[in-house]
């Protein structure tokens, strides 16, 4: 879930809204000892939180934890998550690293709220949702640089998918006149579009592995390219909230090798409200079992320490965090 284009005005008017009347809990979240928000646009996020409440529910006995499904759509769905947690009606939830950064930096379409976010508390990162180009393998496109004169999509305004190409042709100097036919299509219309030859490449910002993304590579004879070079080196640096990434070899036909890219992290984030013993006794049931974690969905497969202490996360580390990670050399 990414912050898009939609009108500056209608994102206030969402946030304002959200903020005033934050989505209640509702049935067994709500009565449990630990409630996880998550959106409901983004699917792969709810079931990372279910697998984050089964971690905690076998280490810690007596605990209860479920995860609260916010549906709110794109743009007000990580807003409710935030504002529940500012708010301390959540005790953790899964944002995307780019609304955490500017929910923290009060930026981009929070810029102008009167309202701060200074409580928010990281917790750790989780997996990645890279920006993925797809490619028919008769385009020509092997590279980042190819698409410049080609056909493609963009995505839909205000979708992952369109942010993320926003700020690649920002990098590049890019207009729409920079390619030889644009669309503006959905994930579900640009693999169809795809294989009939209409456009030449598509983006997905999507975890991996991803079983629509496999049927389009397989049925559009296409392939995943490459997005790298000094450009997105320097999108990169610029913008806390983005990671170097790959999407892994292996996970697709063809694909045998990873490919470079760039995208979001998922985060897990609480409050400074939390008590220090609870974010302690989290963090160390997904790290104390790391590789059943990883085990527990396909998207989670390539965690590493490293980065789950540091990529996107904008906020503070909580105290309980820090403290798991400060005993076990990690800090």
């Amino acid at each position: 879930m990414a912050i898009g284009k939609t009108p500056l005005t209608a994102v206030i008017v969402a946030a304002v809204s959200v903020l005033q009347l934050s989505i209640p809990a509702a049935g067994k979240a709500a009565d449990a000892d630990i409630v996880v928000g998550t959106g409901v646009s983004a699917g792969v996020h709810y079931n990372v939180g279910r697998a984050i409440c089964r971690q905690i529910r076998r280490s810690v006995k007596g605990v209860s934890c479920e995860v609260l499904r916010m549906e709110a759509g794109d743009a007000t769905e990580p807003l409710a998550i935030l504002s529940d947690l500012r708010n301390a009606a959540l005790e953790l939830g899964l944002v995307a690293s780019d609304w955490h950064h500017h929910a923290v930096a009060g930026s981009g379409p929070l810029k102008f709220l009167d309202v701060k976010f200074d409580n928010l508390r990281s917790v750790m990162a989780l997996h990645g949702e890279p920006l993925t180009l797809i490619a028919r393998k008769d385009s020509g496109i092997n590279g980042l640089d190819d698409l410049a004169g080609k056909r493609v999509n963009i995505g839909t305004p205000g979708s992952p998918e369109r942010v993320t190409m926003n700020m690649v042709m920002k990098a590049k100097g890019w207009t729409k006149k920079s390619f030889q036919y644009v669309e503006e299509l959905s994930p579900l219309e640009q693999s169809l579009a795809l294989c009939h030859n209409r456009v030449q490449a598509i983006i997905s910002t999507t975890a991996h592995p991803n079983p629509a993304l496999a049927r389009t590579l397989r049925l559009c004879d296409a392939k995943i390219v490459e997005v790298s070079g000094a450009a997105v080196d320097k999108l990169i640096g610029d913008n806390k909230f983005l990671s170097a990434a790959e999407v892994p070899g292996g996970l697709y036909e063809g694909v045998d090798a990873p490919v470079k890219t760039f995208g979001l992290t998922v985060t897990l984030i609480s409050s400074s409200d939390m008590e220090d013993d609870v974010i302690y006794t989290v963090t160390k049931a997904v790290f104390d079992d790391l590789d059943r974690f990883k085990r527990s969905h396909g998207a989670l497969g390539d965690l590493t320490p490293g980065r789950m202490k540091a990529d996107g996360l904008s906020a503070p580390l909580h105290p309980g965090a820090l403290r798991y990670f400060r005993e076990k050399g990690m800090m």
